[in-house]
């Protein structure tokens, strides 16, 4: 099958010509004679996505996972990592137990575990009530109870090292994030093994002059994978470039999704916490603080875009750089004998259509 495209992003690079995909891989690329109908990038990589299309992850069943999962095709995903908040021990548990292995639409690569060994400095919109301490015990039922691949906890925590050494013997990329930690003490989890921050800037120790904390630390370390969310809400359009600035090519673009995701206005869940969404607002417990995004991953390539970084860049923040992140060479990558995880995007960065294992989600047809 050819896509009828006129270039495709291949490692970062535009290839001029049509793809040709057969049995849920690319063929080949730069075929002529190329079509017309826009370019194909790889599919999308969310690495932290709490719920999406009036689903929250942490209460979903398998039919919750294929309604969402139908809604991120959409949005050009087609591989991500459901986020579970800080909820009690028993709730995420089961959450990890019900995460599908197989299902229908985007790859789940594994669960993202945000708490709960986070700071209650930074809760954000963490229930303080399910923070811990760190605990190893606790730590090895939660990995024993599903497929977890990153976890974000706060280094700065009394016993945090623990932590780290036994979520890197067992695989699990660590992440710091809703952390009050100095750049002291987020040097020393960078050396331990922490390879990437959450969501920077947002619930985390504020940067100043003298006292860089954990965001400064991170923007000067290049082992490091920054994460980022683009909607327009948490982070100011100078702090995005500032980010790059200093981070191009180890950042990764988050939607940090929650259900009201491509659901429309209401009241939603983001496990145990009530979040409103109202036109033009983003989602905010009843106190005011953020939770979580209606953001897309297509809206947040786009986003970036704008902000004047090359399109090729925004969006192997999208793919590339989320990949390698969680050592996965088999997602986000559009190459001959690569998966045919494939988002054709038109003239105006619309997308036309997703193909996910070479099945064709045809989304608009002009």
């Amino acid at each position: 099958m050819r896509l009828g495209v006129h270039a495709a992003l291949v490692r970062g690079t535009l290839v001029a010509g049509d793809v040709e995909v057969d049995d849920g891989r690319v063929v080949d690329v730069g075929r002529t004679p190329a079509g017309r109908g826009g370019i194909a990038v790889p599919g999308f990589v969310d690495l932290q996505v709490n719920g999406y299309g009036g689903v929250d992850f942490l209460s979903a069943d398998a039919d919750g996972y294929r309604r969402a999962g139908e809604a991120l095709l959409l949005a050009g995903v087609t591989a991500y990592q459901p986020t579970f908040i800080t909820s009690a021990e028993a709730a995420t548990v089961d959450a990890l137990r019900r995460l599908p292995t197989e299902v229908a639409g985007p790859r789940i690569v594994g669960a993202h575990l945000e708490g709960p060994f986070l700071s209650p400095e930074r809760p954000g919109t963490h229930p303080l009530e399910h923070l811990r301490e760190p605990d190893v015990a606790l730590l090895d039922r939660l990995l024993d109870a599903g497929p977890v691949t990153q976890m974000t906890l706060a280094p700065e925590l009394t016993g945090s090292d623990a932590l780290i050494a036994r979520l890197r013997e067992r695989g699990v990329v660590v992440s710091a994030g809703h952390t009050n930690a100095t750049a002291e003490e987020a040097h020393r989890a960078f050396d331990l093994g922490v390879s990437g921050v959450t969501h920077v800037f947002n619930a985390m120790r504020p940067f100043r002059s003298r006292d860089p904390g954990i965001a400064g630390a991170a923007l000067t370390r290049p082992d490091v994978v920054i994460g980022l969310i683009v909607d327009g809400h948490h982070l100011a359009d100078e702090t995005v470039r500032l980010v790059w600035a200093c981070a191009a090519g180890r950042t990764t673009l988050v939607t940090d999704a929650i259900a009201a995701a491509s659901a429309g206005n209401g009241t939603y869940r983001l496990g145990d916490v009530e979040v409103e969404l109202e036109d033009g607002a983003a989602p905010k417990r009843e106190d005011g603080t953020l939770a979580g995004t209606v953001l897309t991953m297509i809206e947040a390539v786009r986003n970036l875009h704008a902000l004047g970084i090359p399109l090729e860049d925004a969006v192997g923040a999208a793919t590339a750089v989320p990949a390698a992140f969680i050592g996965r060479d088999d997602v986000g990558v559009l190459e001959p004998g690569g998966p045919a995880d494939v988002v054709v995007l038109d003239d105006r960065l619309e997308i036309t259509t997703v193909l996910c294992a070479g099945e064709p989600d045809v989304v608009a047809r002009g």
